[in-house]
């Protein structure tokens, strides 16, 4: 990844979950609470997530090959969708069936009784300095924009994954404290049950979000308004062209951006002008916007009359 927030937010989930993943299995062993054992399935779960994250970043930095002549750049939303597919099988079906499991066969927590308690009060701070990381390098790039639309239009995959992962991470850590301790207070393993059940519930919705905001980048989506206003602004800067026809963009990974524009010329202009011409919007939209890499401009006249064909034709 090129965005060396994204990966060290990613390292710091990693690092997290592994850790607390550990933990909570030996919790789930030595107390035979479902709660802690959908808790550290989940952990296991976010740390399979945070290494396909990572992988993915990875191959995606591949250079272009004559059968993929755009790069490999939407690797990283295949990745991240397959992230999307994991949490919802591995974590949350997992966790709903231990839930049905724990509710027809209720027990009370006996065997170290508080020792549940402990480790999920210890993976809430270390799961907080991994949420609080990810916030920390996600405000780098959020500018004024609110969460709710950070996590639905940022382009690199890595931080709202990370983001909703953590924050799942602690909801559902809540959720487990919570049905571990009204077991511990009540004697009904029940409630353990209802914990457990809440995790599934949560990892469900959370992996339903990231599969529906990767499957749209997957798809291919436009640049961002802002970046749309910049690469107008170049193209009519100067004198080349009178207008903008029409433009199309499209995000080939998360730092490289097609932009295609049929531009209107002259009609005295010579060919030498034009081709000159051209390669100086190039240059301006570049300057302007530095992930326009592939940059596709159709010189044209333009007549007033005439409606640009749609990008795609109605059938």
């Amino acid at each position: 990844m090129s965005a060396g927030g994204g990966t060290k937010a990613v390292v710091a989930a990693l690092a997290a979950n592994l850790g607390i993943a550990t933990t909570k299995f030996i919790a789930a062993a030595l107390s035979g609470s479902s709660s802690m054992l959908a808790e550290a399935i989940h952990s296991v779960a976010d740390s399979g997530n945070q290494v396909l994250l990572l992988f993915g970043g990875k191959r995606a930095q591949r250079a272009a090959t004559p059968q993929h002549p755009f790069g490999y750049g939407r690797e990283r939303y295949i990745y991240s969708f397959i992230v999307s597919i994991v949490l919802f099988s591995v974590g949350g079906l997992f966790a709903l069936y231990e839930a049905y499991h724990k509710w027809h066969d209720p027990h009370p927590i006996t065997a170290w009784a508080w020792l549940p308690i402990a480790v999920l009060v210890v993976s809430i701070i270390l799961e907080g300095l991994s949420f609080r990381t990810a916030i920390k390098e996600s405000n780098l790039i959020r500018g004024r924009v609110s969460w709710v639309q950070f996590i639905r239009r940022a382009k690199a995959p890595e931080l709202p994954v990370v983001l909703l992962e953590d924050l799942g991470a602690l909801i559902g850590l809540v959720f487990a404290l919570f049905g571990v301790s009204m077991t511990l207070l009540t004697d009904d393993g029940r409630w353990d049950a209802a914990g457990t059940a809440m995790i599934g519930v949560l990892l469900v919705a959370i992996a339903v979000v990231l599969a529906v905001e990767t499957k749209s980048l997957l798809l291919g989506e436009s640049a961002t308004d802002t970046d749309v206003a910049a690469i107008e602004r170049a193209i009519l800067a100067g004198d080349e062209a009178e207008r903008i026809i029409h433009m199309r963009t499209l995000h080939l990974g998360p730092e490289e951006l097609l932009v295609a524009a049929k531009i209107a010329i002259r009609h005295e202009d010579s060919a030498d002008h034009i081709a000159h011409g051209i390669d100086t919007i190039e240059q301006r939209i570049r300057a302007a916007v530095p992930i326009a890499r592939v940059i596709y401009l159709e010189p044209d006249i333009y007549e007033a009359g005439r409606q640009p064909k749609p990008a795609v034709e109605e059938h």
